[in-house]
């Protein structure tokens, strides 16, 4: 294979809801580029970019799969990325290393939430984006209602330059209104013959060809010009114009292909050659400290690792692209995340499971290498005296969490180390060992996305695995103010042990300070502070520590043996054992003994004190609730609405959005458990939601009790 240059490079992602064919597509484009001598089939479970033995075992893609070839002289890297909402990392993954984006549409279902999804994602990137309506052969397609939905969604800039003759089993010609051109196939597909437009068509091909004159037009002014003098431009000038609006999101060309009998690949590929923005012309990525970097190979060299893989017969493997400059076999690099040194011993240019050898590839290329020592997904490798540093990508919050434990106990550190692998592969896996809840707990955006975890785990892995009901993460605090005393008193030959502590306790709020007097049983406390101090809680809230020992009841030495044994006490609330938070304590009083007070006496004095008082202050369970933002079609709306009520689910707006409708709510995490398998069952897949942690709240009284009940038996459990 030959060197590119950063002109001739194209990194295009391929994106589109399950079943758009995307895989399909890939072995049709491989095929035509001869990188493959036969396609494969998903069926068949023999394509190029399906490779992972749990892709084949599931039939649907698990990982982005990097695929290279070559077209008209240029290099197409195509990043082929999962179709469902459960993996749509790899979409996120993609679109950082890609420079356009092709949306495949299944001409049966027309614009699905999941190409709503994708499209917000090349809108935050601000990729350009090509339209590809895709199984035009099939007996229930509609290309028509496919265009008009996206012309409804994305106005005039969604723009045609191809339609169908007709569609459905019988489809085999399509009119291309840019070379206006009748593109005919054979049954077999492939390449096509090139026929002047029929007569029946040419009022249709007329009026689609003026529509992109004026889009092509309408993005370079020496253009425009004239096209107002002439009324029309050669095809070479449209070139230029549809490619300046794909770069500024003007244009979005509508493309057709059935892509199962390769019929419009080869024209495809052509207009991605020729059209589609080169990584000289795209957008520049940006360091960590804001500085552009341009694709240049005469600059420093330095390639961004943008996935880690362990792939059979091979081991790990580190697809990256070449920031700046060039890189070649043998080459030396510092890690910028690490400071260690890594040697590229072999590049590899990919087209999924196939890796042919090379010995350099240049700014803006896209390649592999192997056996890296200390390099992961997010780092930045560069030259030495290159100070570039490309940040870590930004995923999506998970949306599903559970508990998972190895059937075999003595498994738990292995199983560690092969989820901290597995989340390199695939960052929105997410493992966290909870101090708190006592469990490992993994995230991930779906049920689906945590069962390929665990197929993986259990038949790559070997390890058996089983996934539980994750505990709560509640919050305990109080909502009045009580005061308690306790003695620690110990006497056990020679030097014993003695404090006493005095002390009040009430709910934190913020801005409103201690009160100079409290009255319990008819009784006052005057309090004098001498000293406030305020701790943030890793958890969330804060505890407010307020000395107001007056007289030497208490000598200053001992108050911070007292916070100890309050914050052992607010790590475990005695409630549920949950962490407490939003409390303040005044120590207002106590008594020591000069030879038997010490720290340890005075830890468990505060301790005792804060959890008697703690009980008396109205003590109340706060629980974690979500804020929920779900995109669902109109027709499902009635249903999901009242799947949300039955969670304890409060609606705070709705409103229509291209479409579907866009609900918000407030959700506790407890309803949430199986919400994603729920609201895809509900609507057949058609809807999709994002979640993130909004507050505490207080539980209802109801559930209160249910917890307290349920504590209190494992407790007895225990004993």
């Amino acid at each position: 294979m030959k060197v590119y240059q950063s002109n001739e490079i194209k990194n295009i992602s391929l994106l589109g809801s399950s079943g758009s064919g995307k895989t399909t597509l890939v072995e049709a484009m491989l095929y035509e580029s001869g990188v493959i001598k036969r396609r494969g089939s998903v069926d068949a479970k023999n394509t190029v970019s399906d490779y992972f033995p749990v892709e084949k075992e599931y039939g649907y893609s698990v990982f982005p799969t990097v695929i290279n070839l070559e077209w008209l002289g240029k290099k197409l890297n195509i990043i082929d990325c999962p179709g469902s909402d459960d993996f749509i990392g790899g979409t996120v993954t993609s679109l950082n290393v890609t420079d356009t984006a092709i949306i495949l549409l299944n001409a049966q279902n027309g614009v699905e939430v999941g190409t709503q999804n994708h499209f917000r994602y090349t809108e935050q990137h601000k990729k350009p984006v090509i339209f590809l309506i895709n199984q035009l052969d099939h007996e229930k397609a509609d290309y028509d209602k496919t265009v008009e939905q996206l012309k409804e969604l994305y106005g005039g800039k969604a723009v045609q330059i191809q339609y169908p003759i007709s569609v459905g089993p019988g489809f085999n010609a399509l009119i291309d209104v840019l070379k206006m051109k009748m593109y005919q196939w054979k049954p077999e597909g492939g390449e096509p013959q090139i026929l002047d437009i029929p007569a029946s068509e040419m009022d249709k091909a007329k009026e689609l060809h003026n529509i992109l004159l004026e889009a092509a037009a309408e993005n370079d002014e020496t253009l425009m010009d004239k096209f107002f003098e002439q009324g029309a431009l050669e095809e070479e000038e449209m070139r230029i114009g549809i490619r300046k609006g794909l770069v500024l999101r003007d244009v979005f060309p509508i493309f057709c292909v059935c892509a199962e009998k390769d019929m419009g690949v080869r024209r495809l590929m052509e207009f991605l050659g020729n059209i589609s923005p080169s990584v000289s012309v795209a957008t520049k990525p940006v360091t960590l400290d804001g500085k552009e970097v341009a694709p240049d190979e005469n600059g420093p060299a330095s390639i961004y690792i943008f996935k880690t893989s362990v792939e059979p017969h091979i081991g790990e493997v580190s697809y990256f692209k070449v920031m700046s400059g060039k890189v070649k076999s043998g080459d030396d690099l510092i890690n910028m995340d690490r400071g260690t040194k890594e040697r590229l011993t072999q590049l590899y240019a990919v087209a999924g499971q196939i890796r042919n050898p090379i010995d350099e590839l240049d700014a803006g290329d896209i390649g592999a290498t192997v056996k890296l020592k200390d390099s992961r997904t997010g780092n930045t490798l560069n030259e030495k005296g290159c100070d570039y540093h490309f940040g870590s990508i930004k995923y999506p919050d998970p949306r599903y969490r559970r508990a998972i434990k190895p059937l075999n106990e003595a498994d738990a550190e292995k199983l560690s180390e092969i989820l901290t692998r597995m989340h390199e592969e695939d960052p929105t896996w997410i493992v966290e060992q909870s101090k708190e809840l006592k469990q490992t707990i993994v995230f991930g955006q779906g049920e689906f996305h945590l069962r390929t975890l665990k197929w993986r785990l259990e038949n790559n892995d070997k390890m058996m695995v089983e996934f539980i009901e994750p505990k709560i993460p509640y919050r305990e605090t109080i909502t009045k103010a009580a005061r308690a005393d306790y003695r620690h008193k110990k006497q056990s030959g020679g030097a014993g042990q003695f404090g006493e502590v005095h002390l009040i306790v009430e709910p934190l709020v913020e801005g409103v300070p201690a009160k100079d007097v409290y009255k319990f049983n008819g009784q006052e406390f005057r309090i004098s502070a001498r000293d406030v101090q305020v701790y943030p809680l890793e958890w969330g809230g804060k505890l407010e520590m307020v000395n107001s020992i007056v007289g030497g009841a208490i000598d200053a030495r001992f108050i911070p043996a007292i916070l100890k044994g309050v914050m052992d006490r607010i790590e475990q609330g005695p409630l549920t054992g949950s962490y407490a938070r939003d409390v303040r304590v005044i120590v207002y009083d106590g008594k020591m003994h000069p030879v038997d007070s010490n720290e340890i006496s005075f830890r468990l004095a505060g301790r005792n004190a804060f959890a008697a008082a703690f009980k008396e202050a109205g003590p109340k369970i706060l629980e974690p609730i979500y804020d929920l933002e779900i995109l669902v079609p109109s027709d499902k709306m009635g249903d999901v609405m009242s799947d949300l009520q039955g969670r304890r689910g409060i609606i705070m707006g709705m409103h229509s959005e291209k479409g579907f409708e866009k609900l918000t709510a407030k959700v506790p995490l407890k309803e949430l458990s199986s919400y994603s398998t729920t609201l895809s069952s509900i609507t057949g897949g058609r809807a999709s939601f994002v979640m993130k942690f909004a507050s505490y709240e207080l539980v209802p009284a109801d559930v209160q009790e249910k917890l307290l009940k349920e504590y209190e038996a494992t407790q007895q459990d225990k004993e």
